[in-house]
């Protein structure tokens, strides 16, 4: 009777934490989208920094390398030619402009207030007459 009861529980609190898991999150804000963006623009910008403290690095080890094996007497190949290290310098992040769409940017016009009736016996040369170069 007590495994039982131990079992209903069990299977009922997890299937309770289930449901609640698979809840649909609500979509995110622009600022959240914001934040997220900037957040991913800061870390690729480590991702540089750590490029190039670690080019730094490399410059530092070969050249030890290659003084430490000219004093000891030992044949060295010359390095390839590498590009310098890249600073990618202190981090900036400028948002990118939000384009409005044309429907929310006033591209669209009203009509025109009609001062003729729509048909009339005018020839439409007459209306909009067509100009020669």
């Amino acid at each position: 009777m007590k495994n039982t009861l131990k079992y209903l529980l069990l299977t009922g609190g997890s299937l309770l934490f289930a449901t609640a898991v698979m809840a649909k999150l609500p979509a995110l804000s622009d600022e959240a989208k914001a934040k997220a963006a900037e957040a991913a623009a800061k870390a690729a910008w480590s991702g540089k920094v750590d490029a190039y403290l670690s080019c730094k690095s490399q410059d530092r080890v070969a050249a030890h390398y290659y003084k430490t094996a000219k004093t000891a007497h030992k044949e060295t190949k010359p390095a390839k030619e590498m590009p310098p290290c890249a600073d990618p310098g202190a981090f900036s992040y400028t948002p990118p402009e939000v384009v409005k769409p044309l429907e929310a940017s006033g591209a669209h016009s009203p009509a025109p207030t009609a001062t003729s009736p729509p048909s009339s016996k005018t020839p439409a040369a007459a209306i909009a007459p067509v100009k020669k170069p």
